[in-house]
């Protein structure tokens, strides 16, 4: 990914707003981002509905069905995430950004303000349209649900929530990484390879993996309990613990790059 928007802003020291204008403006002048976030809402769309076709019944979670397309989504804008702040150091433009606003962790802090919210906006885009279309194409007999019923709503609303989530920790890896290519592995491999292999061999730390967190906590309509075969399955967070959690994850990622950032040379 590489940047190639002028960027018409003068030398000098910067506040929050200006370095954000100005990491909004390196963000979306790229194709690869608009691509990115075209695949993330497409796939999570597509997955969902198919998912939803083979819905036999709506005794189950029917919600949790039509968001099943979250998860590949939150790879997509974990590795977006680290490529925006990799790609300042593989072409070298960080030197730019940072003599431009030399005060590091606010550039950090502009770039996370920036991507978790333009993040924020497609997931919840991604989740909105995914519900409705499963709920438009579920099997005769099958009934869709609707905001209206219990937990629907927040359902949807946090698991959009997590597409920010993810993202910002991916940025955060990508600030204390620098490398590209490293930072995407350790990004797939910590939350979803060794996290879930973790959570399989470890069912009392399974609930705070963060993709299970999304599968099995924000996108469902209500708690997931194993009953009394605790044994075969843990106890997964409630939606508001899940979310909180993910953000806390988020923030360690940010400050630890963001100090990182200040510590090393560009």
């Amino acid at each position: 990914m590489t940047t190639t928007a002028k960027i018409g802003v003068p030398s000098g020291r910067y506040g929050l707003a200006p370095a954000a204008r100005m990491e909004w403006i390196k963000l979306l002048s790229l194709r690869s981002t608009w691509w990115t976030l075209v695949v993330t809402v497409a796939g999570t769309v597509g997955i969902g509905v198919a998912v939803g076709l083979n819905t036999r019944s709506d005794s189950g979670d029917v919600t949790n069905n039509a968001l099943a397309g979250v998860v590949p989504g939150l790879l997509l804008t974990g590795v977006l995430g680290v490529l925006t702040m990799t790609s300042e150091y593989t072409s070298g433009t960080i030197r730019a950004t940072v003599a431009a606003v030399p005060r590091r962790p606010l550039v950090l802090a502009a770039k996370a303000a920036v991507f978790g919210a333009v993040t924020l906006i497609v997931g919840e885009v991604a989740s909105f349209i995914a519900f409705f279309a499963v709920g438009a194409t579920l099997r005769d007999g099958v009934a869709a649900p609707t905001l209206g019923q219990p937990g629907v709503l927040r359902a949807v609303a946090v698991t959009g929530a997590g597409f920010c989530l993810i993202g910002l920790i991916g940025l955060g890896l990508g600030a204390i990484i620098r490398h590209s290519a490293a930072a995407v592995g350790v990004l797939v491999a910590g939350v979803y390879v060794v996290a879930q292999f973790i959570g399989f061999i470890a069912h009392g730390v399974a609930s705070y993996m963060p993709i299970l967190i999304v599968e099995n906590s924000l996108s469902t309509t209500k708690p997931v309990t194993c009953g009394t075969d605790g044994a075969a399955c843990p106890d997964f967070l409630s939606a508001w613990a899940g979310l909180g959690v993910l953000s806390l994850y988020a923030l360690i990622a940010l400050t630890v790059g963001g100090w990182l950032l200040a510590q090393r040379d560009a």
